[in-house]
């Protein structure tokens, strides 16, 4: 069974929110003017210090789930709960498709690329990157959580290689895993997109690691190992001066997440171990307050799992601009 160090789970500091001086990149005044003649995007962004890392949450856009994609709980009971939750839609719950950037000034570390429009309303996250300032080929590093499409996709959008400066980390059980021909054939449709994308990932990367284990990319930013969801689900951990975020990806899921951990999603390949992890996570995490980064939670996906009653649920984080 994987360890979980106790030291993932410490506080951060936040920073503050971007995005509310910023509409798709043009100044606020000026979008104001043209309100009336020109329709704007607003790209959200969302900034944290950790000890010498700023942490930028960003989002390709958003999907909503079929109600019946929750194995462990009838659909009548997803919508329930994602009603008294406000994420409830007519055709599914709300999931949101958050990356992370991560920077300390001299790499920039990108944590999951997107869907790149593969499912749902996504596509975003050039834009997103691009309100900072920043080109796909300034991106150092790409770290993949695990195969699915919606978290891979913007590697491979239009067939190319998209971030061709990046180092490319993804764990070896998932590139095994989803590039195994005999894996795939035996696999059900909604899951070939993936096992096609990681393909395409393989061939357009030339300088993808798979990784063993739990390893440090660079100082103060480490792979924990959160196997489960997929047989290389990863998460990575961001720690300096005493401070912390654990960005856990799928290991939680919105309206389910962290209330049960017998509420699966579709796209888990062994349910038995993702009910493991989260079962170990999920407490851990409480007992430490730790700060958690979730690719679906409402944006930004930060947040906590709180012990309340004998229940656990999700507690968002409290955002303060700091000098």
């Amino acid at each position: 069974m994987p360890q979980l160090s106790r030291r993932a789970f410490a506080s951060a500091l936040p920073l503050g929110l971007l995005g509310g001086g910023l509409i798709g990149g043009v100044p606020a005044v000026a979008a104001t003017q043209n309100i009336a003649k020109t329709p704007v995007s607003v790209t959200p962004l969302a900034q944290i210090r950790i000890g010498r890392f700023t942490v930028t949450a960003l989002t390709d856009g958003y999907a909503d789930m079929p109600y019946d994609y929750f194995p462990g709980r009838s659909p009548a009971e997803v919508e329930q709960a994602a009603v008294a939750q406000f994420t409830a839609r007519q055709s599914g719950v709300r999931f949101l498709f958050n990356q992370y950037l991560i920077d300390d000034g001299d790499r920039r570390i990108l944590i999951d690329a997107g869907a790149a429009g593969s499912i749902g309303q996504t596509g975003k996250l050039p834009q997103a990157l691009a309100v900072l300032g920043l080109r796909l080929d300034q991106i150092d590093a790409v770290i993949v959580t695990h195969m699915h499409q919606d978290h891979m996709g913007g590697l491979i959008a239009g067939g190319k290689n998209n971030y061709p400066k990046a180092e490319l980390y993804i764990d070896r059980r998932d590139v095994k895993h989803w590039t195994d021909p005999a894996k795939r054939s035996g696999a059900p449709d909604y899951l070939q997109t993936s096992f096609q994308m990681a393909d395409e990932v393989v061939r357009l990367y030339p300088r993808l690691q798979s990784m063993d284990g739990e390893r440090e990319i660079v100082r103060g930013v480490s792979i924990v190992d959160l196997t489960g969801h997929t047989p290389g689900h990863i998460g990575v951990r961001v720690e300096d001066e005493g401070k912390s975020l654990i960005m856990v990806s799928d290991m939680i899921f919105p309206v389910v997440h962290p209330g049960a951990t017998d509420v699966f999603f579709l796209f888990e390949q062994d349910r038995a171990a993702a009910k493991a992890m989260r079962d170990r996570f999920f407490p851990l995490a409480a007992s430490e307050g730790a700060l958690i980064a979730a690719t679906h939670m409402p944006f930004p996906g930060l947040g906590r799992v709180v012990a309340d009653r004998g229940q656990m649920r999700w507690e968002v984080a409290d955002w303060a601009l700091q000098d």
